[in-house]
């Protein structure tokens, strides 16, 4: 009989949960739009109806290798999320506000 992820966690040690822990929030740091959504629970017709939009609109963007920074945002938006755009340098990390301007506008 099939056991819940939740019970063969529960039996592993606290090290093995801990790399498990570790492994699934380096998993969750990076991923394309389309598992980002699989992972929200959400499939494309549910955020196609939240964009009003069609859901091969959906599946076109998520393919996309280059897009618009308002087209991505309200991607983001739609399933929860918040957008934010940085920029990483050998000595820091800088988060770029021009973008914020976007949202303000289209309040």
């Amino acid at each position: 009989m099939a056991r819940k992820f939740d019970q063969l966690k529960a039996e592993l040690s606290p090290e093995a949960q801990d790399k498990a822990t570790a492994i699934t929030k380096a998993m969750m740091a990076e991923m394309p739009l389309n598992e980002l959504r699989q992972a929200r629970g959400l499939s494309q017709k549910m955020l196609a109806e939240v964009l009003h939009v069609q859901q091969p609109a959906i599946a076109k963007l998520e393919k996309r290798t280059d897009m618009y920074i308002s087209t991505l945002r309200s991607h983001i938006e739609a399933m929860g999320g918040e957008l934010e755009v940085t920029a990483k340098f050998p000595d820091g990390i800088v988060k770029i506000t021009n973008f914020s301007d976007l949202q303000d506008s289209a309040s």
